[in-house]
């Protein structure tokens, strides 16, 4: 397990972190292919909190894309590093989740977040933040579809409705399993949404979630409690 430091350099207001989203936003790639779906490696990341120990805790955890074999995993702890503002929440993760990622003993591939990329009132989501950071390919898939709007899909799996800020399409609402509530896909950097649904459908065999997500969520909440007073 890794422990992290909070940047020196890291925003501390609303108003500097929304300035540095500002500057990285121009940066994010929305049209690129991505990698093939079951191809190469997928990596999820997710992160768990402890406010009152002021403890943050992120997991990665890489997966053949073919078969969802386990290739690798690594974990980081630090403090938290922003306060709680809707729209800001990357601020609040980005250090400790990329410390996983570098922590690992292979090339992530696709990385998916438990989240949102373009589907972000500044259409800039942890999963475009990370991707432009890292420069790899990254995608959102959320539980919840914040503050914008849909149909719902049909009731197949596969089934899918767009999500939408008014008239602009952010994301999609995508059926994962039949008849079960939906999931919103979105772009993150240097991936198409038809490819990021493709992949999200990829990696939801039995599960209304994605495995990356399943098995991040389950290692960083193993790296919480176990984490030592920082």
């Amino acid at each position: 397990m890794t422990t992290v430091r909070t940047p020196a350099d890291w925003p501390v207001t609303e108003e500097e972190a929304r300035t540095v989203q500002d500057a990285l936003r121009a940066r994010v790639v929305l049209d690129g292919p991505g990698p093939p779906p079951g191809t190469g490696r997928v990596t999820g990341v997710d992160v768990a909190y402890d406010d009152e120990r002021d403890v943050v805790a992120a997991a990665a955890v890489v997966l053949d894309a073919a078969t969802l074999d386990l290739v690798a995993e690594s974990t980081a702890v630090g403090r938290i590093s922003f306060p709680y503002v809707p729209g800001l929440l990357a601020f609040r993760e980005i250090p400790t989740v990329l410390a996983a990622l570098d922590a690992l003993r292979c090339p992530p591939g696709l990385v998916v977040c438990d989240g949102y990329g373009l589907a972000h009132p500044r259409r800039f989501g942890l999963a475009s933040h990370l991707g432009v950071l890292t420069g790899l390919p990254t995608i959102g898939v959320a539980k919840n579809p914040f503050v914008f709007t849909h149909d719902e899909p049909g009731a197949p799996r596969g089934s899918a409705s767009p999500l939408l800020a008014g008239r602009e399409e952010v994301g999609r609402a995508l059926r994962t399993r039949d008849a079960v509530k939906p999931v919103f896909v979105s772009v993150g950097h240097r991936v198409s949404l038809d490819n990021a649904c493709a992949h999200t459908l990829a990696l939801t065999p039995a599960y209304r979630l994605p495995e990356t997500t399943r098995r991040a969520d389950a290692l960083c909440r193993r790296a919480l409690a176990g984490a030592a007073p920082l």
